[in-house]
């Protein structure tokens, strides 16, 4: 069964408010994006982990997801890993209605990077074959070998 491992906070101030939950609840940092020129860069952030999810806490840059502005402040969306091909899963969530608005680029092929839909209700959410940075992996699959792709979130 697809497990839910990663959820995104919207946030104007991404390490004063990781710190804040790093204090509050002991959540380890497992990653951190560096605030760049980049006009390609969707986002900058930190990433947390309680060791089942992954808490992305990001700054938007230049791609407003939700339609609400760049400085919207708030959940932003959630990731499902899936256990099996991830083509199959695309093209399952777009027959149910899913629309598939933001896929990995073939120049970023080695890179980790979440497959983006919109549900039903205009919800963002992603789905990886990967699992997030700190997450505990889907029983499924802890018994084969780790496949794992280099962690750089492409919020």
């Amino acid at each position: 069964m697809p497990q839910i491992r990663h959820i995104a906070l919207a946030t104007n101030d991404p390490d004063k408010t990781a710190e804040f939950y790093k204090q509050a609840f002991g959540f380890r940092e497992v990653a951190r994006t560096k605030k760049s020129d980049d006009p390609k860069q969707v986002g900058y952030g930190v990433y947390l982990s309680d060791g089942t999810l992954n808490l992305a806490i990001l700054k938007f840059k230049n791609v407003d997801q939700l339609g609400r502005g760049l400085d919207y402040v708030g959940l932003h969306h959630f990731g499902i890993q899936v256990a099996d091909n991830l083509e199959d899963w695309i093209k399952k969530l777009e027959t149910l209605g899913a629309e598939c608005f933001m896929r990995r680029p073939e120049s970023l092929k080695d890179v980790f990077f979440e497959t983006k839909f919109r549900g039903p209700d205009g919800v963002v959410f992603d789905v990886s074959e990967h699992p997030w940075g700190g997450t505990e992996p889907i029983k499924e699959l802890a018994d084969q070998p780790a496949r794992k792709p280099k962690f750089e979130a492409a919020e």
